[in-house]
């Protein structure tokens, strides 16, 4: 199995870790506290988990999963991660990052513009648009009749392989939405982003204002795949 670096660990992180290690992958965190403040999480994750600084982490993990805000991103270790995949989960958020004039304008995605500005790294969008219940909730065998799936976009096919390997051994097929600009299709604001995860009488809006997730339905490729194609025909209008 593989070792997987997870800097930073949030909701997205930390269920993304609970379900590496349930898969018997080796987990490395960070966390901009320091190590010493995840502390339970690896007791509770156990003996496959360990913390470390950033830099640790990326050097340490096969794949790395970057959930830092975006606004952060050019805080992210370029040395220790070249070469590997990387996964980048990150929404553009305004009240958190600021405002970034090229995302307003649609100029670059949320995955481009840490990749422009780091070349070296094989920058794969994925795990942005489900909610972090959802991804542990959902989390099925392969061949399960009710596993679902994640869009994921880059343009490497090595770090594809790579990253849609690492989905199934945690349970999700990954559906090809193409070159890494393709992660506009499911990245906030569009049809693909969470809502396909919730079921019915629940949702992201009534989430964020204290009503329960609820568990969320299997969302297989199959419904993945006209959502993403809506998406590219509304943002190619």
């Amino acid at each position: 199995m593989s070792a997987i670096g997870l800097s930073t660990i949030g909701l997205i992180g930390g269920t993304v870790a609970h379900l590496a290690v349930a898969a018997g992958h080796d987990v490395v965190l960070s966390d901009r506290r320091g190590p010493q403040s995840l502390a339970a999480l690896v007791a509770e994750l156990g003996p496959q988990a360990r913390a470390a600084t950033s830099a640790e982490v990326a050097a340490a993990g096969d794949i790395v999963v970057v959930t830092i805000p975006l606004h952060a991103y050019r805080a992210v270790p370029v040395e220790p991660l070249c070469g590997k995949a990387v996964i980048d989960t990150d929404n553009y958020y305004p009240q958190r990052d600021g405002r970034i004039a090229e995302l307003d304008d649609e100029t670059t995605t949320t995955s481009e513009l840490p990749q422009a500005h780091l070349p070296e790294l094989r920058v794969v969008k994925a795990m942005n648009n489900i909610f972090s219940v959802h991804l542990g909730s959902l989390a099925r065998p392969t061949g399960h009749l009710e596993r679902s799936a994640l869009a994921i976009a880059d343009g490497d096919q090595d770090a594809k392989q790579t990253v849609t390997a690492f989905l199934g051994s945690i349970g999700y097929d990954a559906l090809d939405a193409g070159p890494l600009a393709e992660g506009r299709r499911f990245q906030r604001d569009t049809a693909v982003y969470s809502e396909p995860y919730f079921s019915a009488g629940h949702s992201l809006t009534a989430t964020a204002q204290g009503a329960g997730p609820g568990p969320g339905p299997p969302v297989t490729a199959d419904t993945l795949r006209p959502l993403l194609a809506a998406a590219k025909r509304y943002r190619d209008m």
